[in-house]
């Protein structure tokens, strides 16, 4: 961990000039400027009484950051297999996240979960074959092939179905994560 960086970063976000951080914290705008340039390391007590003046406990500042995954790739996807279709979770840990994208293959008279009226809505893009959405509530289906797309809003009791000859394979994204 860069300890002078890592400070520099904090002073700047709480919008104070070394001079005011040297101020509150009862230590010289040149001994904070050494510590932001890692020309010199504090004593714990001198870093709990920066980190305080910072507003962020000791815990909190050494507490490692991980970095946000922004690609992933088939290590990373979960996939669970049931009968006559495969759901493949495209961003693992997707119920912290506002949406959640998967990649859902059903096999020939294949259909998907239920899915329960929500706050939320749907997109869905048919890469392979065609899907009938049907409406739980009223009755009524609509069929999507190959490259169309829908997009709801999850008023409804609904689901997937394949009604097709061959395999249908589909981007589904909903928000909020319900799976």
């Amino acid at each position: 961990m860069n300890i002078g960086k890592k400070l520099r970063a904090l002073r700047i976000k709480r919008g104070l000039t070394l001079e005011e951080l040297a101020s509150r914290s009862e230590l010289s705008k040149g001994f904070l400027s050494q510590l932001e340039n890692d020309v010199t390391s504090p004593s714990i007590s001198t870093l709990e009484d920066i980190t305080e003046v910072l507003g962020i406990s000791l815990e909190a500042f050494f507490k490692e950051e991980k970095d946000e995954q922004i690609k992933f790739n088939d290590n990373d996807y979960f996939i669970d297999e049931k009968e006559k279709s495969i759901i493949t979770w495209l961003v693992p840990n997707a119920q912290k996240n506002e949406m959640e994208p998967i990649l859902l293959e059903l096999e020939k008279n294949g259909e998907s979960n239920i899915v329960d009226p929500h706050e939320g809505e749907e997109f869905g893009y048919v890469l392979r074959g065609e899907i009938e959405l049907i409406d739980l509530d009223n009755d009524q289906s609509i069929v999507i092939k190959k490259n169309e797309t829908f997009y709801l809003k999850g008023e409804y009791k609904h689901k997937l179905v394949n009604k097709s000859k061959q395999n249908a394979k589909l981007i589904w994204i909903i928000t909020p994560p319900l799976f």
